[in-house]
């Protein structure tokens, strides 16, 4: 097989990979991230629906997938597998248990596709790494999954939170807009509170309460970094005050 033949075969893999990844995607972008002519874009597309692969063309904005159309998993190199097995080491280690319950659900499908060689090497590597037990394992909270879906479905959520002083309690609805891991490792969100009429730092251990509420809000025009930005001018870390 000649080279240049080599290279399409990836170059069809990776804009397979591309399309199950985004909604929608255009011939020039994908000219763009391959470093090849728009021409030779429409040529592999073609290819790829004459081997039966249904994308759906969109004129004049691009292509996507057919709703439904599922793609063999794709294989992990040594190098990636080992990465998320380290990894699998801290996440065990975090606070938060929604999290841990997922990732392993997550990890456990990774690792019934990889090949028997990488699995072995993988199981070996896993053995071989250690967190230090000063990184506290004691779970805090069990809501960061649902607080994930709250903020990319821009659901608004009621919680009781307990402040500072442990006597005083209140009751928040808020709109989540991101999640903040703090320097004493704990989950931050960050989020506005309607009853501050400002955006706050709410800490998930101190949620004793936490409902989700089919009310919807407007996508926040702030960005994650200039909200860290405009802290660090009055804070060296943004990880105080929280509210």
């Amino acid at each position: 097989m000649k080279d240049n033949d080599i290279k399409r075969i990836s170059r069809l893999t990776a804009i397979l990979t591309q399309l199950q990844t985004q909604q929608l995607i255009t011939s020039t972008s994908l000219a763009e991230k391959f470093g090849v002519s728009v021409r030779t874009i429409y040529r592999d597309i073609r290819a790829l629906e004459k081997a039966g692969v249904p994308i759906l063309t969109e004129e004049g904005k691009g292509y996507s997938l057919m709703e439904g159309y599922k793609i063999p998993p794709i294989m992990f190199s040594e190098n990636e597998a080992n990465a998320l097995i380290t990894v699998e080491q801290l996440v065990l280690k975090n606070r938060d248990s929604s999290l841990i319950k997922e990732y392993i659900k997550a990890i456990n499908k990774i690792k019934a596709v990889l090949r028997y060689s990488t699995r072995e090497k993988t199981e070996l590597i896993s053995k071989r790494v250690a967190v230090s037990p000063a990184i506290s394992g004691i779970n805090t909270s069990n809501s960061l999954m649902l607080i994930q879906n709250a903020l990319t479905n821009f659901q608004a959520l009621i919680i009781t939170y307990q402040s500072e002083d442990a006597n005083k309690t209140t009751e928040r609805l808020i709109e989540p807009f991101a999640l903040y891991y703090s320097l004493q490792e704990n989950w931050t969100l960050i989020a506005y509170c309607r009853l501050r009429k400002d955006y706050r730092m709410f800490r998930l251990d101190r949620m004793q309460k936490i409902h989700q509420t089919k009310l919807k809000f407007a996508p926040h025009k702030l960005t994650l970094q200039e909200y860290l930005a405009e802290k660090e001018k009055k804070f060296k870390t943004p990880d105080t005050p929280l509210s």
